[in-house]
């Protein structure tokens, strides 16, 4: 069964760090585009950054550049974010979801930030940043 499990969120003050993780199982995550998506409450659910050997790297959107950071471990089978410099405004439900670049339909550098676009989603970790 092809699963994606997030974990590490939590409560941090403003200006804190937090790592989040996002495990594997059932397939090999560095096959995979790996995207981190957020979701605030009653907001659209919007993209944070994305690892892609297929794209050809690392992408941030514009809010968290020089803040978060996305890496892979493939031996863990599990893709981090790193988020420093934490504000309130980050505080939002983490998920993470792969693509598989060897399927039609897979993430362009256009779409890497739609949710739609992704083949499997985690459930999801809660970020509260607040003093």
């Amino acid at each position: 069964q092809l699963q994606l499990v997030e974990s590490g969120g939590g409560l941090v003050q403003p200006g804190g760090s937090l790592r989040l993780s996002c495990a594997a199982s059932g397939f090999t995550l560095g096959d995979y585009s790996i995207g981190w998506f957020r979701q605030a409450p009653g907001k659209e659910r919007e993209g944070v950054s994305c690892t892609s050997s297929s794209l050809g790297g690392t992408y941030y959107a514009d809010f968290v550049k020089g803040r978060f950071t996305i890496s892979r471990d493939n031996a863990k089978n599990t893709v981090y974010l790193q988020m420093n410099n934490l504000k309130p405004e980050d505080t939002a439900v983490y998920y993470c979801a792969a693509d598989n670049p060897s399927q039609f339909g897979s993430i362009t550098i256009a779409t890497m930030f739609t949710w739609e676009e992704y083949d499997y989603w985690g459930q999801g970790t809660h970020v509260t940043v607040s003093s």
